[in-house]
């Protein structure tokens, strides 16, 4: 932010850079694969429209906002999360509907990173006489998007690994059984977790084992934003299962959404059965004799998948840590023991040392119900 700038003006576009991340906020559950965008329009103090992004391939934030604000726009500041986009998709740019509007100054919280808006968008803007602002609570606004933003800069969704385990850190008995270790609350709260998500992604001992449904089950109007009456976007499931053991019977198959089975060097019998089934088939390499899950999240991310919600057992999340793939720990620990011979939540054979431990960052503690949600993340090296 530029330093020369009046206290009382940077006052003001922290304030209504706030509102506007508030209003994307809205979109946490409708907008992917786009990113979720707020933008607020102000004149003379005072707030004139305001529009978040809501659904892929719906008009964007600053239309909305613009649409409110009418023959006002002229003069006024535009308040971005994410800077306004300059390029024709399924709706036409921003940077054309601001500049004809006359909007004087435009304040973004962030460059856009994909490569055909960065840096580009607001170029165009300057080009039309229209002053620019570029940062202003930029951690908060890429903080809305870690998917999107991951996915544009490095090629791969954001993996996001939930699991529930007792207070000595197991996750089911001995015999598999593991329903229910959270408590309703906490399961209520993966329900939202799921919502927001591109993907969820769980192994084949998981579905071999409990059938899971691997779906939305909240209805719209206990989603924030959401309207009543809105449909509950159904999250693609993926199902790793390098050597096709995945039954043509299983539960998610029947369900509204999509479900992907990813393997290697598939038998022609098998697959034929499971796309019979409604299941999508993807061929993926091999790493250590398995699918290749490096290869995997870049297939995903060539799918528009910005969030993968890791729901698997310790295998799945221990390989997927060791690949460096996961880049938020959701664990949900309950009031209760389970004892030693129990499952634990990460099989990763590969620590014999305590310097080999994964360091791991809290970046935040909920009691949700009588559970606590505990949110990490890997340190970085």
């Amino acid at each position: 932010m530029d330093a020369r700038r009046p206290l009382s003006n940077q006052a003001a576009d922290l304030g209504y850079m706030a509102r506007a991340i508030q209003l994307a906020e809205r979109g946490r559950f409708t907008t992917d694969p786009n990113p979720r965008v707020g933008c607020v329009l102000v004149r003379d103090g005072e707030v004139i429209g305001e529009g978040w992004h809501r659904w892929a391939g719906e008009p964007h934030a600053e239309r909305f906002a613009l649409i409110t604000a009418g023959e006002r726009a002229r003069g006024a500041t535009a308040y971005v999360t994410l800077e306004p986009c300059c390029h024709h998709g399924r709706t036409p740019p921003c940077t054309e509907g601001l500049i004809e509007a006359g909007v004087a100054r435009v304040v973004c919280a962030m460059v856009d990173p994909n490569p055909l808006v960065s840096g580009q968008g607001l170029a165009q803007l300057r080009e039309a006489g229209i002053e620019t602002l570029v940062g202003v609570l930029e951690d908060e606004a890429r903080a809305l998007n870690p998917g999107f933003i991951k996915r544009m800069e490095q090629g791969r969704p954001y993996v996001r690994c939930k699991l529930a385990a007792s207070l000595d850190g197991r996750t089911a008995m001995a015999s598999g059984e593991s329903q229910w270790i959270s408590s309703e609350a906490a399961r209520r709260d993966v329900q939202r977790l799921r919502a927001g998500s591109s993907a969820i992604l769980t192994g084949i001992g998981t579905v071999l084992a409990d059938d899971p449904s691997l779906n939305v089950r909240l209805a719209a109007g206990e989603l924030p934003g959401m309207a009543a009456d809105d449909q509950v976007r159904q999250p693609l499931r993926v199902v790793v299962d390098s050597f096709w053991r995945m039954p043509a019977t299983a539960r998610m198959l029947s369900l509204p959404g999509e479900t992907l089975v990813a393997g290697v060097e598939p038998l022609p019998e098998l697959s034929a059965a499971l796309q019979s089934a409604g299941a999508e088939v993807l061929v993926c390499s091999r790493h250590l004799g398995r699918v290749d899950l490096v290869a995997l999240m870049e297939a995903l991310a060539e799918r528009s998948v910005n969030e993968v919600l890791l729901e698997s057992g310790p295998t799945l999340a221990g390989a997927a840590v060791g690949a460096g793939l996961v880049d938020e720990i959701v664990l949900y620990l309950a009031p209760h023991l389970m004892g030693e011979s129990a499952q634990g939540l990460f099989d990763l054979p590969g620590i014999t040392a305590m310097a080999d431990r994964v360091a791991l960052e809290i970046i935040a503690v909920r009691q949700i119900g009588p559970d606590l949600r505990v949110t990490a993340r890997p340190c970085l090296a």
